[in-house]
């Protein structure tokens, strides 16, 4: 049973004895009112109060006694609020219902959820047509209350908001990937479509609206078989596009993800693992193929390109695009104001999709931690690659990674990100950079340490690092850390 059927079970029990009042949170019905226009006061009321409400059908109005109600009856008075609530109220009012037996009677428990948009008002009206509960009765609110709802109202995530028009349970099913998500959270699966229904609404995967259900951005995103089925969402696939050469003139193919992104994840990564070039690695007396990226570096980024990326910028999405010489990753959206370009390594998480982002933690596909970007370089210094590139547009947000290349193929602007990246990760890891610590992050020689020496003045000189200790007059044993330490 739902927990809050439970919980209006008892508020029921204390309104009706021993002597019968009304409260805020709950209103009981003998049956439904032919007049629709108080009914979606009420509705407007409950959806406006704080841990919305519920009406109860089936008690007799005079004696306040359970009287019951048939299932007929039930089914009429369901549908008929469902449809007030999503087209007599803007914004429209999602509902839950059940049949509970009570004092041996069947009742009709209906649930007005509560909008976290307010005030919810009536639809082709102004906010003054709105409606609170005050006493345990449903009256027009004043200004002042209108006012009051406004200044607490919060705009849906676009998470929340919903990817389809209503459904029926079986359409729900067919078109989420629900035993791929159990999969990922290891978890059994569910045996039966109520348990599956119900499951999927904890999970903000759906949203139910009286006996139909509607599969919300976050459900359709995270697990939808077909992306392209969803309105709006087709444009949101991952693309891959894999050219001949360092440009765009020749491209050799294009790929476009269908699944949603949790499901589709190790698919995706499968996929660059084939196509990506290879380099022959000898393990153990064992000649084995690896690919010259880091797979932990592709994981991170990719998670970072979908889970960050800015929904609202319509007819664009995640892209990655392959050369022969480096691998971009693209998502709609700048970053927010408050971070920087090169302080991104290690930085607490600022994500505008938290649903997202917290369930590709759960999936166990990132971590959610800040910690993506500092994987991504430290994988990047074990392969020895050149620096990650990071690049902000308008309305994008790229990540670079680069194929191997030698120190002397690197420009002077690379090696010096390469200095600071390292010295940002010491620094992370509660070390400082020396110049052994460079000379092995770019696989040089001892006999290079004058090179390497050279490269950290010129990054001391471009304001990226700074010595530590300023006082000390040692070089050989001179330890640097980021300039905004």
């Amino acid at each position: 049973m739902k927990k809050w059927i439970t919980s209006a079970k008892e508020t029921l029990e204390g309104c009706l004895g021993p002597v019968s009042h009304e409260i805020n949170e709950l209103d009981w019905k003998q049956s439904l009112s032919p007049k629709k226009e108080r009914l979606v006061q009420h509705l407007s009321a409950f959806a406006n109060y704080p841990g919305g409400g519920v009406l109860v059908f089936g008690i007799d109005a005079q004696t306040a006694m359970p009287k019951g109600i048939q299932q007929d009856e039930a089914t009429v008075i369901v549908g008929q609020i469902a449809n007030l609530g999503r087209d007599a109220l803007e914004p429209p009012v999602a509902i839950d219902h059940a049949i509970v037996a009570f004092h041996n009677a069947s009742m009709l428990f209906v649930r007005i959820k509560e909008s976290k948009t307010k005030p919810v008002h009536l639809r082709g009206k102004s906010l003054d047509h709105c409606y609170i509960r005050s006493g345990g009765t449903t009256r027009l609110a004043s200004r002042m209350e209108t006012g009051s709802m406004l200044l607490n109202s919060q705009n849906p995530f676009w998470e929340e908001l919903r990817a389809t028009t209503l459904l029926r349970p079986d359409e729900v099913i067919t078109k989420l990937d629900s035993e791929g998500i159990h999969r990922l959270l290891q978890r059994p699966i569910v045996q039966t479509n109520e348990e599956l229904l119900r499951w999927l609404v904890d999970e903000k995967f759906i949203e139910q609206d009286g006996d139909g259900y509607y599969i919300t951005n976050f459900g359709a995103i995270a697990a939808a078989h077909q992306l392209k089925e969803f309105e709006g969402l087709e444009r949101k696939r991952i693309r891959i596009i894999r050219y001949k050469g360092f440009n765009k003139v020749e491209t050799i193919d294009e790929v476009v993800e269908h699944k949603g992104y949790a499901i589709g994840f190790e698919e995706l990564i499968a996929y660059l693992r084939r196509v990506l070039p290879h380099s022959e690695v000898i393990e153990k007396a064992l000649r084995r193929e690896v690919i010259v990226y880091p797979e932990i570096a592709l994981r991170e980024l990719i998670a970072n390109a979908l889970i960050h990326q800015d929904f609202n910028i319509s007819g664009t999405g995640p892209l990655i695009e392959i050369f022969d010489n480096r691998i971009e990753f693209i998502n709609p959206g700048a970053l927010p104001p408050s971070k920087k370009l090169d302080r991104l390594i290690g930085t607490a998480p600022e994500s505008r999709n938290e649903k997202l982002a917290s369930a590709f933690r759960r999936y166990r596909i990132c971590e959610e931690r800040g910690t993506g970007f500092m994987k991504a370089v430290t994988a990047v210094e074990l392969y020895g690659l050149p620096p990650v590139a990071f690049e902000e547009g308008e309305n994008y947000f790229k990540v670079i990674l680069f194929a191997p290349r030698k120190f002397s193929e690197m420009s002077q602007m690379e090696r010096i990100e390469a200095c600071y990246q390292h010295a940002v990760l010491k620094y992370l890891s509660s070390s400082a950079m020396t110049n052994t610590s460079l000379r092995e992050r770019l696989k040089m020689h001892e006999k290079q340490r004058t090179q390497v020496s050279n490269l950290i003045r010129d990054a001391i000189d471009a304001g990226r690092i700074k010595r530590k200790d300023t006082t000390s007059t040692s070089v050989k044993f001179a330890e640097y850390i980021p300039y905004w330490v």
